[in-house]
């Protein structure tokens, strides 16, 4: 991109104040995570400070020339998700998510990302299940950053069988045959919808026709990797 204009779309991950006036953004775009400086942003009269809000998507032109950092040189809010704002609990995920993201992002820089997290926060704003949406965060931070979820053998090496019961083994990362276990097939189902479905069609999915904490579980066990 050097000595040229990128247009696109952007969710701030982390703003960092910077001299007297000017501030250095992480930010997530469809191209991938970039730092980019906003110049004189921290003036009362900065045309920049409305679209480098946190939590919202923003459309965004930024110029590389020969310094260190890309310049924002035009930045317009598109959306802010303002109900997480006004709900602890959904503010306390998409900040969570954030973390997550960058953390992820600086081993791979996938595009997918961005999309990934734009669902999230569509969902969340939205009043959607906040765990539903963790949990496919989770799996789908994983797949994206190429780790593989094992759903279809178990610990010993055989085929998940429908109407089988199991339990999650943390330290093998598989299923473990357990006839008290409380993952059955409509659990590995919703389990496997998670990590080839967008968001939206995984939200439709009924409530009460699987286990959501015993998938959950296994999301968040995996996201400690």
């Amino acid at each position: 991109m050097s000595g040229q204009d990128l247009k696109t779309q952007a969710i701030v991950l982390r703003r960092t104040n910077y001299g007297e006036a000017d501030r250095i953004l992480n930010i997530l775009t469809p191209q991938g995570k970039m730092a980019v400086m906003a110049k004189a942003v921290r003036k009362e009269k900065s045309r920049l400070a409305g679209g480098i809000e946190m939590f919202c998507l923003s459309d965004i032109v930024v110029h590389q020339g020969k310094s260190e950092f890309a310049i924002l040189t035009s930045a317009k809010m598109n959306k802010f998700f303002k109900n997480l704002l006004t709900d602890y609990t959904r503010m306390e995920t998409a900040a969570e998510m954030l973390k997550r993201v960058s953390k992820a992002a600086e081993a791979v820089d996938s595009p997918e990302y961005f999309s990934m997290l734009t669902q999230c926060f569509e969902a969340l704003n939205d009043g959607a299940d906040i765990e539903i949406v963790t949990t496919w965060f989770y799996l789908n931070l994983l797949r994206i950053s190429g780790e593989q979820v094992n759903l279809y053998m178990d610990t010993d090496g055989e085929k998940l069988v429908v109407g089988e019961k199991y339990s999650w083994d943390t330290l093998e990362r598989a299923l473990v045959k357990n006839p008290n276990g409380k993952i059955s097939t409509n659990e590995i189902k919703m389990l496997r919808l998670m990590l080839t479905a967008k968001l939206p069609l995984a939200l439709k999915v009924k409530a009460g026709s699987f286990d959501l904490s015993e998938i959950l579980y296994i999301a968040r066990a995996l996201s400690q990797i």
